[in-house]
């Protein structure tokens, strides 16, 4: 192995922290504007659809498979990770589906996200959603990725770096919505 491909390695786990963090720090600014925002008054306080207490469910639930991928390559179980790996991707997808159908719920309920009949409470909703949603599509294709080279046993217990770099930011996109699904529970 060269040396720039050790510096690579060696690197790759701060970089993704990094900008970890930098997308914390995204949201950070979104929910303090909420929370600024709604001390102004004129704010719509309603009920959040089933739908985004589904999608908790299944990203919580995906970080547990994604957890058991990692496992399983560690004891050179590839087939095994495999599936774990699939499961996480469809329980991704599951979860991107189900934000989009409490979009849809909200949207029924006339909480819109712009227009006449608009409020920021609700607008905060949806940017805040769907920009955790374009990470979590980015979070997806690497699944995807990662997956592809998992069953083209690129990954042993030896070389699982891309997994755990992988884990790891899906790890973040779960605990990120988690926190964001309570801050709209209990900021309201």
């Amino acid at each position: 192995m060269s040396t720039f491909e050790v510096q690579k390695k060696k690197a790759a786990k701060p970089m993704l922290w990094v900008s970890m963090a930098s997308m914390s720090m995204v949201f950070a600014g979104l929910t303090s504007a909420f929370v600024v925002r709604k001390a102004e008054g004129n704010w719509l306080d309603f009920d959040y659809p089933t739908a985004f207490y589904v999608s908790t469910l299944l990203i919580i639930l995906s970080s547990i498979s994604i957890h058991w991928a990692k496992r399983k390559v560690r004891n050179n179980q590839i087939t095994q990770a495999n599936f774990f790996m699939v499961i996480t991707f469809l329980l991704g997808v599951s979860f991107a589906i189900s934000q989009y159908l409490g979009w849809g719920d909200l949207y029924q309920r006339g909480i819109f996200f712009t227009g006449p009949g608009s409020n920021a409470s609700g607008s905060f909703v949806y940017v805040i959603t769907l920009l955790h949603l374009v990470h979590l599509a980015g979070g997806l294709i690497t699944l995807l990725f990662t997956g592809v080279k998992l069953s083209m046993n690129k990954y042993s217990a030896e070389n699982m770096l891309g997994l755990e770099l992988c884990a790891i930011f899906w790890h973040f996109l779960d605990f990120l919505w988690v926190y964001l699904f309570l801050f709209f529970l209990y900021i309201r």
